[in-house]
């Protein structure tokens, strides 16, 4: 979907000048380097409730108005952010209750960040009241452009508040107790609930056994986030209804249901931090591409912001290595492929103190310009003004893979088979990865989202399914569709009770035309072999051991008690096919299997040959042709284009490590 909130590539980041309040010589010199940097925003605010309101009902603006006025003069955009993330120890000290309480039963003492409770009315009242003295005093402001509300949502409480709210979210979800008791299957272990006051939160030293609880509590935190985010806008679209208004997420973040903490942006941003120059480049590109991908699936294709990332190191890895020269330009630029229409830096300037003082910021320690990370941002910032064509515009992939939140919880939750070896996203990610290779477009999307403008759809270990999944993947298939399940396929419900009837649920085995008996699961160094297309692969941790109705065999299984059995299948029912691939593999099986169906079905592949490690993403007319590998690569291209970054004509491109060109048909 194409849609844009600015007509340039956004290029700033984190601004702290209430760290520097004491030193105000320092912001000129902010200002001054700001314009070396070729950066045209800032986010202001993130952290400054302590320095707004020092005091219960005692206010500084002053300082804040200040800064925005500085910024604007030099030509800046602000996106002003809302304080709650951290609160001030004047107002914890004040009113505890607004403190955490963690799942053993003890409630935090003052510190860190996202310290609150979600359902605490005074910490709800408190941030509402600040957030309405900023939008009422900035609403006019020419340099204020965006809300960023509060700072990388995240984490729980367990206190009587929270418990009281979870019982009540409950009751809006179930009928009654007797409903609850049936989903939940309380009956097991004689756990039947007889008042609604028995139920508490999951907790080591309470009930954590019950899947179906623990579910729910995750849908209620995740809930929670969002009824507090949404206290916190109320009155910013009340008094600044024209200002867009967003949250930066993190990576694939398990605590929040992204998917449905999006419907309520303007906009989705996120935080990227890959561990660039490791030792495995290309396989932390791939899996940075499939995150922007989730991220710019979330809102029907719209372009999204990267609201953070560093310029050069983080803090916070076990050793935080640099990135090579251009990493990070190369970095920003992957974003912007996969439809960021925002470069952002956490932060602008280092701290001089803090627990952050060692992270990567554009100015560093030093003060000035001549260090090679600040030279490496203003380059980057020439080279984004040449791409503000692409801002606004979306993708037209024909390729989705299913990531569903609420399945990542269910599969990570329950005891059974591989309690080793569930990795979800990993998963998801091996099936993006041939994709990625031969640059098809790939939307990232929830089970409940609209298959029909897809040609192919691949639901790695769709576990459970969400009410009306099974009718959904029927009505795909059936009229048309190409639909690709992978292992331990349907098997529960939203409230993870098993389906009855054989697996995969009820008329998906017509669907699919098999019959899953059972689930072999593989120990450590254990392997099993598929044969297909006269090759053979591994297939490890999971082997669904199938019978074959409807469904033509594929590939079987050569060792073991269920060798010669079905391993991957193909049923054609209605107009479409489904594909049952029954095994878990370390990736070569899905390379192939792609590169067949690719030969069967139009992906959208690059029209010219990608080598390995080179990425080629083509967002509108603009083709990002990108050189992860730890090499020198050479691409001869189909035809002639258009260097968008220098103008010149190429038919060819040589691309050094950390190298990359921007390209357009001719």
């Amino acid at each position: 979907m194409d849609k844009k909130f600015f007509d340039y590539i956004i290029h700033g980041g984190d601004y702290n000048p209430d760290q520097w309040i004491d030193t105000p010589e320092i912001w000129d010199e902010d200002m001054r380097l700001m314009n070396l940097a070729n950066v045209n925003s800032a986010t202001v605010g993130i952290f400054a409730w302590s320095m707004i309101e020092p005091e219960e009902g005692v206010y500084n603006f002053e300082w804040l108005d200040e800064i925005l006025d500085k910024l604007h003069e030099n030509g800046k955009d602000v996106i002003l952010a809302t304080p709650s993330g951290a609160r001030p120890a004047w107002l914890a000290q004040k009113y505890p209750e607004v403190l955490r309480v963690e799942a053993n039963g003890i409630r935090n003492e003052y510190g860190v960040r996202h310290n609150h409770c979600l359902t605490s009315p005074v910490y709800r009242e408190k941030v509402r009241n600040i957030n309405t003295l900023l939008a009422e005093r900035y609403k006019d402001h020419p340099a204020v452009k965006m809300w960023h509300i509060s700072n990388e949502y995240c984490g729980e409480c367990h206190c009587e508040l929270c418990q009281e709210a979870f019982r009540d979210w409950l009751k809006a979800h179930y009928k009654d107790l007797d409903e609850l008791n049936f989903k939940w299957w309380n009956g097991f272990w004689s756990h039947k609930m007889t008042d609604w006051s028995q139920i508490n939160s999951p907790k080591d030293r309470g009930e954590n056994h019950v899947v179906a609880m623990k579910l729910a509590w995750k849908r209620f935190v995740s809930d929670s986030h969002i009824s507090f985010y949404e206290n916190e806008i109320a009155p910013l679209r009340e008094i600044t209804p024209n200002i867009p208004i967003t949250t930066n997420f993190m990576k694939m973040y398990d605590g929040i249901d992204y998917q449905d903490f999006a419907k309520h942006l303007d906009l989705v941003s996120w935080d990227n931090y890959p561990a660039w120059d490791r030792g495995a480049t290309h396989s932390e590109a791939v899996e940075t591409a499939f995150v922007h991908d989730n991220f710019r699936s979330l809102k029907d294709g719209q372009p999204f912001f990267l609201m953070e990332s560093t310029p050069s190191i983080v803090n916070w890895h076990e050793v935080n290595k640099i990135p090579k020269p251009f990493r990070q330009e190369q970095s920003s630029v992957q974003a912007v492929a996969h439809g960021a229409d925002s470069i952002q830096y956490f932060q602008w300037r280092k701290s001089r103190g803090g627990h952050e003082k060692f992270h990567g910021a554009v100015v560093d320690h030093c003060g000035h310009e001549n260090t090679r990370v600040f030279k490496e941002v203003s380059h980057l910032g020439s080279v984004l003004q040449k791409l503000d064509g692409v801002v606004g515009k979306g993708y037209n992939g024909k390729v989705a893979i299913i990531y569903d939140w609420q399945n990542k919880w269910a599969t990570s939750v329950f005891c059974g088979y591989n309690n080793n070896e569930r990795d979800y996203l990993g998963e998801c990610v091996k099936w993006y990865k041939p994709l990625w290779e031969k640059g098809i477009a790939v939307d990232v999307i929830p089970m409940d989202a609209d298959y029909g403008k897809y040609d192919l759809v691949i639901a790695p270990f769709l576990y459970m399914l969400k009410d009306g999944t099974i009718d959904r993947i029927e009505e795909y298939v059936r009229n048309g569709g190409n639909f690709v399940a992978g292992y331990l396929t349907g098997i529960v419900d939203e409230d993870d009770l098993c389906y009855l009837g054989g697996f995969p649920a009820d008329k998906l085995k017509d669907v699919f035309g098999i019959w899953c008996e059972e689930t072999d699961s593989l120990p450590e160094g254990i392997k099993n072999t598929v044969s297909y297309k006269d090759k053979s692969y591994k297939a490890v941790n999971f082997c669904d051991i199938l019978h074959a109705n409807t469904a033509e065999t594929l590939g079987t299984y050569e060792d073991d008690f269920y060798s010669g059995s079905p391993a991957v299948t193909l049923n054609s029912y209605g107009k479409g096919k489904a594909y049952y691939v029954a095994f878990a593999n370390e990736g070569d099986f899905f390379a192939d299997f792609i590169e067949e169906l690719s030969e069967k079905i139009d992906l959208g592949a690059s029209p010219f040959r990608i080598p390995d490690g080179v990425s080629v993403v083509k967002r509108d007319e603009y083709v990002f042709v990108m050189n992860f590998a730890d090499e020198e690569k050479n691409i001869n291209l189909d035809r002639e284009y258009e260097d968008v970054l220098n103008g010149e004509k190429v038919s060819s491109l040589n691309l050094p490590i950390c190298g990359y060109a921007v390209i357009r048909c001719l």
